[in-house]
């Protein structure tokens, strides 16, 4: 007998708000025309049975559309009527990896366009798109995830007579560790200009089991670390020496600025959890140092299911100089940074590429230039702030006093107090979404 309940009846769809940088460096966002409403949105479409919600917003931007995604941050849904039932659209914040050029026209959509970000409002169609690009430009565009994964469902403990780190998934946990692989790759994908992920592990066997048909599907390898082990650990809070070792792993993985996923169990998690706040200058209790519109979800002292996992979005933002008594080092000038968009539009270019010059040395000045290629955006000069070498390349050997390192939450002498990545969003999803 079908349900009756309200919530049985709502049509659940998924999009997102997919962008690439544009010629002058502003962001432009990619709006579709159907041809059967004569209007233009925001791509997004209706979930298949059993689809978790980031796996249709990229399946139907791409569908619609002819974009390759890797979603960044959840931004807010929009519910509305459609033939006397309601609809709910979940969107994402996405960056374009790659397009097909003959996606389009298909089925649904006539024609494309990209459209710069202060203009796209005034092209939709919809008052309820109007709120999504909002939240859109309210952060920063670009950001690297950070996703910590509780494994999947292993075997009981009871029914294991063996030592527990070779304690393997269950039928269900490796069904679900296949489902894992589609659903992380929304966020982490080896596509276009995008890096492999980082994927490091407990060694324990069911982390390793979860881990692998993600690893097999992106080519990535699985980075076993002992202390993201939960029997090398003392215990998950009382500072023993796992937590130096869980934070230093956290520290290279914020420095790097590249994808990573770490895969750990129940108990750890929330070490992990706190090595990113600490890491990044984020107070928990206040959220101090916390960009502008950032609150830790309220789930964000549970306990993940199985397979469910944190994507902590990190992005750049401007550090005010610091004064030192480090001597005068000549680097590269930086531009300033690109001006607002418009209300509630933040736009590219936030800081330059770690500050990075000549006798500017070290491996956090180097991961801090790494982070850079990643969030720069690639073959787009004109707003860009360039490399040193472009720099010097094009004679601007202006001096920056006070720099010997920058650090991502990593304290070295010299280095500015405030770490230039900061924590954007943390979302939280799990296999029984939606």
């Amino acid at each position: 007998m079908p349900s009756n309940k309200p919530e049985s009846r709502l049509i659940k769809a998924a999009g997102a708000v997919a962008w690439r940088p544009g010629p002058d460096g502003e962001p432009e966002i990619l709006l579709v025309h159907r041809h059967k409403y004569d209007d233009w949105s925001l791509p997004k479409g209706k979930i298949e049975p059993g689809e978790p919600l980031p796996v249709t917003a990229v399946r139907e931007v791409l569908e619609e559309g002819g974009a390759r995604l890797a979603l960044g941050r959840r931004l807010v849904s929009v519910r509305y009527n459609v033939g006397g039932r309601p609809k709910r659209v979940h969107y994402w914040a996405a960056r374009v990896t790659s397009t097909d050029d003959h996606a389009v026209p298909n089925s649904e959509v006539d024609v494309i366009d990209w459209v710069p970000a202060t203009r796209a409002v005034g092209r939709v169609s919809y008052a309820h798109d109007h709120g999504v690009l909002a939240d859109f430009g309210r952060l920063p565009s670009h950001t690297v995830p950070i996703i910590l994964l509780r494994h999947a469902k292993a075997v009981a403990k009871s029914d294991w007579k063996r030592a527990d780190a070779s304690r393997p998934l269950d039928d269900s946990g490796r069904a679900d560790a296949k489902s894992l692989a589609d659903l992380l790759s929304c966020f982490a994908p080896r596509a276009g200009f995008i890096p492999r992920p980082r994927l490091i592990s407990s060694p324990a066997a069911r982390c390793l089991e979860t881990l692998r048909p993600f690893a097999e599907l992106t080519g990535a390898q699985v980075r076993e670390e002992p202390s993201l082990y939960i029997h090398n650990q003392s215990s998950g809070t009382d500072g023993g020496d796992s937590v130096p070792s869980i934070a230093a792993l956290v520290n290279e993985a914020v420095a790097t600025g590249e994808p990573t996923v770490f895969c750990a169990h129940r108990e750890n998690i929330p070490d992990l959890q706190a090595a990113v706040l600490t890491a990044l200058h984020v107070d928990p209790a206040s959220g101090d140092d916390a960009p502008v519109g950032l609150d830790l979800p309220k789930e964000w002292k549970d306990q993940l299911v199985t397979a469910g996992f944190w994507v902590l979005n990190l992005a750049t933002a401007p550090t005010p100089p610091q004064p030192s008594a480090v001597p005068s080092v000549p680097v590269p000038s930086v531009p300033a940074p690109v001006a607002p968009l418009g209300p509630g539009l933040v736009g590219p270019g936030l800081v330059g590429p770690g500050l990075v010059g000549p006798g500017v040395v070290g491996p956090a000045a180097r991961a801090m230039s790494a982070l850079w290629r990643w969030l720069r955006p690639r073959g787009r000069a004109s707003t860009s702030v360039p490399t040193p070498a472009e720099a010097a390349e094009a004679g601007d050997t202006s001096e920056i006093s006070g720099i010997s390192e920058v650090s991502a939450g990593v304290a070295i002498p010299g280095a500015a107090p405030r770490s230039a990545i900061r924590l954007i969003s943390a979302d939280r999803y799990d296999l029984s979404e939606p």
